[in-house]
């Protein structure tokens, strides 16, 4: 028999054996410890979908001209705060070269989101705390950009989209059953754990006292000995 055969005829028997240790040991486990673990797997499995479903791949640009010397511009995401910042002017020139008493500003900003359809509110805030918002509803692709431009202005804030506004329905639903199983999974997930957790709390004072009951008794037999 050669070198090869001998070693194949050799590694079934490995398998089987190190199989064999590995029921045996698993045997030992009790039944409360294995479906402790099975649920933390289920619950890391669900934490790792729901990461995935909620994946920011799609961005917003926002293109602001406003014609503030200072004020604060928020922006949400579906009631959510995504982005808060400064913005700046200074005061236009006429021709160029001479000031006058208005004042410009430009900024650009990009805020990931997820695909689908978002509703996104823009806010401004002046420095003598007069507020201007409005809020408009837009489609996002994956790995895709919208670019929304701001017209900020005392008394006033416009939105309007730039480029194709389209709306991509199908890439739109496929984005709702996303969030929606992102949702779902993260209920799960959290359902799980807290579970785990009143188990833990139920049972972890009585695994307790029984070790210290055993331990006595291990110090007895081994003084009688």
């Amino acid at each position: 028999m050669s070198e090869d055969q001998q070693k194949s005829a050799i590694i079934p028997g490995v398998v089987s054996s190190a199989w064999q240790r590995g029921r045996k040991q698993a045997a030992r486990i009790p039944t409360k410890i294995w479906i402790v673990l099975w649920m933390f797997l289920i619950a890391a499995v669900l934490m790792a979908l729901h990461t995935a479903f909620s994946d920011k791949s799609a961005s917003l640009r926002l293109k602001v001209q406003h014609g503030f010397r200072s004020a604060q511009m928020t922006v949400w995401v579906d009631g959510e705060q995504a982005y808060t910042g400064k913005l700046t002017g200074s005061p236009k020139k006429k021709f160029g070269v001479l000031p006058t008493d208005s004042v410009q500003g430009n900024t650009s900003q990009v805020v990931p989101l997820s695909s689908g359809k978002h509703v996104i509110r823009v806010q401004v805030v002046a420095a003598d705390g007069s507020e201007q918002e409005d809020s408009s509803s837009g489609d996002f692709v994956r790995n895709g950009e919208r670019i929304l431009a701001v017209a900020a202005r005392r008394g006033s804030v416009f939105l309007t989209w730039q480029g194709d506004n389209t709306a991509l329905t199908e890439a739109s639903n496929t984005a709702w059953l996303g969030r929606y199983a992102s949702t779902l999974f993260l209920t799960m997930a959290g359902s799980i754990i807290s579970a785990l957790s009143g188990f833990a709390i139920r049972e972890l004072p009585g695994h307790i006292r029984a070790r210290q009951v055993e331990a006595p008794k291990v110090e007895s037999a081994a003084a009688g000995q």
